[in-house]
């Protein structure tokens, strides 16, 4: 599909050496019409070498910032580069670009500020694991009573934003698991935050870095983030 905006993707890359060549291409054969930039977060494997033997546009993180860390410097990009919109990818395989019209139209249409590619509407596709489902219904429902605003999948990094988003985020974004914060906080600061569904695949090689142990700290960990970003972040009404 021709754009009638700039768009960039926004690709994540931490030891992704299994996955991000096929994420790559198969963006650029699905949306050739795009541009998009791989944000290498100090990789330890062989992603940096793929990176540059297929001369991919990417970023090279000096130092290790995390998902968080990695996507703002992303959305500092786009907003330097004036991109209209800007989406972000997980470089792991899972999110099919085939759905990236899915999330930019309601954007594309001014309907949303941000929309966030959701497995749970049709439930449809790769649903993750059963605990996995659990924490994120109950961080959705953490969300839904800190700010109002019904996410389903809130831990979807298969997002876009428009340009108003693009710089608040910029300027504002959680370093660490930073998917429900971010949802959280555009909602309080008066944006549009919805979603659309989307079919998501199961991780196509490597290990997560989210594991049984670290799902329960996880859960704890955002829980508190998201009761201090509801304290500290002051409501707003845009038109």
């Amino acid at each position: 599909m021709k754009y009638p905006a700039k768009i960039l993707v926004l690709i994540p890359c931490y030891n992704e050496e299994a996955n991000i060549v096929a994420a790559v291409e198969r963006l650029r054969t699905v949306c050739p019409d795009v541009d998009y930039l791989v944000i290498n977060d100090c990789s330890t494997d062989h992603s940096v070498e793929l990176l540059k033997q297929h001369r991919y546009p990417y970023l090279d993180l000096p130092v290790n910032l995390g998902i968080g860390g990695g996507i703002q410097c992303g959305y500092v990009y786009a907003r330097a580069n004036g991109y209209d919109i800007t989406v972000q990818m997980d470089g792991d395989g899972q999110h099919d670009p085939a759905y990236l019209d899915a999330i930019v139209e309601p954007v594309l249409r001014g309907e949303l500020d941000m929309c966030i590619g959701s497995r749970f509407i049709k439930k449809e596709g790769f649903q993750t694991s059963f605990m996995r489902r659990v924490g994120i219904h109950f961080l959705s429902g953490m969300i839904l009573l800190l700010s109002g605003n019904h996410v389903r999948d809130v831990t979807s990094g298969f997002r876009a934003t428009n340009a108003r988003m693009t710089a608040y985020f910029a300027e504002h974004y959680a370093s660490d698991y930073p998917e429900p914060e971010a949802i959280l906080a555009a909602s309080l600061a008066g944006f549009r935050v919805g979603e659309t569904p989307v079919v998501m695949q199961e991780r196509q090689g490597g290990v997560s870095s989210i594991n049984a142990v670290k799902s329960v700290y996880y859960m704890v960990k955002v829980s508190l983030s998201l009761i201090i970003d509801r304290l500290s972040i002051k409501r707003i009404r845009r038109r």
